[in-house]
């Protein structure tokens, strides 16, 4: 099965599935002699762990980290880092349901139809648990960059959404409500909401935005590893994720030129910032800033019709833990693969130095 790794010269692959003995991971590129901070690597596992608040899956995991290699008195040796993260709370007879049939808009069937046979506890592989390996990771990346300021906060859920540009907003305060919302009044408006799909047994979609400050100038390699691509890509392999747009993105098609084109101030930096903080897929040290849209849960708790395995129309009805909103735990997600994108694109930059 390919598709497992991420990244060029910091390279991540993962391993193991939803209801296995762990999942887990291997960092390969990661340089020597880095002190590696334990506790915020836990902070961030923590953020995105199961059973933290009343709007997420109640599956209960703790999601602690042992890391068995490449790690020496507390700093990298430079060899690969291997990691993993055991599961402790698996029920897996809540899926015995959906053995021989697929849930509408799930992984099910293309796993299926693709390798011959599935994981059906959970989802196995496409189980979104596998990001907790991603967020280890992207947890180690961050350190490597300890200039730059990676901030997520959840900016939409359903309908109700966050209008406030992000440098009115204390991005801090994400972190003060179970949402991730830098702001009081609609993080309360959206955990109402989420309350209220849970209890209908159904599922919401919502938007993240992402902010990267400090990025310096030069990161990105055109024509095709260009800087918005690879963040592009990272985004879209996050599951549940239906869309990536940064800088102006869709609205900048209602602008003209002349508007959307960014001034130059003396010093090179930009009196707007249309651009998102790249030109010509570089960085140009200006904030780079994406949103990311997810797509409601795949699995409700609610009885539809399906297909079985043979084709047959079936009845069936969702089980298990599930979320019923996916961003209030995939803010750290998004701000691992970012911080694994500009990781690999800063050591690049490294071995092309004179």
């Amino acid at each position: 099965m390919a598709g497992n790794s991420f990244g060029n010269l910091f390279k991540v692959t993962t391993f193991g599935e939803s209801h296995g003995v762990a999942i887990g991971g291997v960092i390969d590129g990661c340089p020597p002699g880095l002190e590696l901070d334990f506790e915020a690597i836990q902070k961030d596992l923590n953020r995105r762990k199961p059973g933290q608040s009343a709007i997420v899956t109640q599956r209960k995991e703790p999601d602690v980290v042992a890391f068995y290699s490449g790690v020496f008195e507390g700093k990298t040796t430079g060899t690969p880092i291997g990691f993993a993260i055991h599961n402790t709370n698996q029920k897996s007879h809540d899926y015995s349901h959906i053995k021989d049939s697929y849930r509408p808009s799930h992984a099910d069937y293309v796993y299926d139809k693709k390798y011959g046979f599935r994981d059906y506890r959970g989802g196995g592989r496409s189980s979104a648990r596998e990001t907790a390996s991603r967020v280890v990771a992207g947890a180690i990346a961050k350190q490597l960059l300890p200039n730059v300021k990676i901030n997520a906060f959840v900016k939409q859920v359903g309908t109700i959404e966050l209008e406030t540009p992000y440098k009115d907003l204390d991005l801090s305060l994400a972190e003060a409500n179970p949402v991730r919302c830098p702001d009081p009044k609609k993080a309360a408006e959206m955990e109402t909401y989420i309350k209220s799909i849970r209890k209908e047994g159904d599922t919401v979609g919502g938007v993240i935005t992402c902010v990267l400050q400090n990025v310096p100038v030069g990161l990105g390699e055109p024509v095709f590893d260009k800087l918005h691509a690879e963040l592009g890509k990272a985004m879209l392999s996050i599951n549940a994720v239906k869309g990536f747009e940064y800088g102006s993105g869709f609205n900048g098609v209602k602008m003209k030129g002349s508007s959307h084109n960014d001034q130059f101030n003396a010093d090179g930096s930009t009196k707007t910032n249309y651009s998102g903080g790249i030109q010509g897929g570089i960085s140009n040290g200006m904030d780079i800033y994406f949103n990311i849209a997810f797509k409601p849960v795949a699995t409700i708790i609610q009885g539809y019709e399906t297909i079985d395995k043979n084709g047959v129309y079936v009845k069936a009805m969702g089980k298990g833990r599930h979320d019923p909103c996916v961003v209030p735990r995939a803010v750290p997600i998004v701000e691992a693969m970012a911080a694994l994108v500009l990781a690999d694109y800063t050591l690049l930059n490294r071995t092309m130095k004179i």
